[in-house]
């Protein structure tokens, strides 16, 4: 560095670390919180990683759905605790699979999903309130998040219940 701490685009300066000490005692609580809870700046889980272990998935997604389901069987069975869902590209550019820009692309780089049935079949079985998804999907995002969510409801499982992640990157 050029010897002076660092300066924010509109001329805050900036140093190398913060603390608590950084914060006014009656804003500490309100602005850190505490581990657990709003706003979350020191984790999610009250205890984090000491008493609960982190998701361990795979990112796996091939061919049709019911062959994506019997891998994430297999990777449920083996100890993995999430799964991370891999969507080939027409699933992920909004394409139908007979459309003729998914020609030689349906299945081929993740699992193709079109329809409520695809997303049923893929997690057929899995007990959606017991394992964390994370579905890396881009633009169509709120649309398969919609199928998994109705998928889980038709299992019974309540939407409290549901934990993971969904990527929403529409310039990707």
């Amino acid at each position: 560095m050029s010897g002076h701490d660092p300066e924010t685009s509109w001329g805050a300066p900036l140093r190398p670390a913060y603390g608590p000490d950084d914060l006014p005692a009656d804003r500490l609580r309100q602005d850190l919180g505490a581990p657990g809870e709003f706003p979350y700046t020191r984790g999610i889980h009250a205890e984090m990683y000491r008493k609960r272990l982190w998701t361990m998935r795979q990112y796996a997604g091939f061919g049709s759905a019911a062959e994506t389901n019997k891998r994430y069987r297999f990777l449920l069975e083996q100890g993995q605790t999430g799964l991370s869902v891999a969507f080939d590209l027409p699933t992920q550019m909004g394409h139908d699979p007979d459309a003729p820009m998914a020609r030689g692309e349906v299945g081929r780089v993740g699992v193709s999903i079109a329809t409520i049935e695809d997303m049923q079949d893929l997690f057929e079985g899995i007990p959606l309130d017991r394992v964390s998804t994370s579905m890396t999907i881009n633009a169509t995002a709120s649309i398969l998040l919609a199928l998994y969510a109705a998928t889980a409801r038709r299992q019974g499982v309540a939407p409290a219940a549901l934990a993971g992640t969904i990527q929403n990157d529409i310039l990707k």
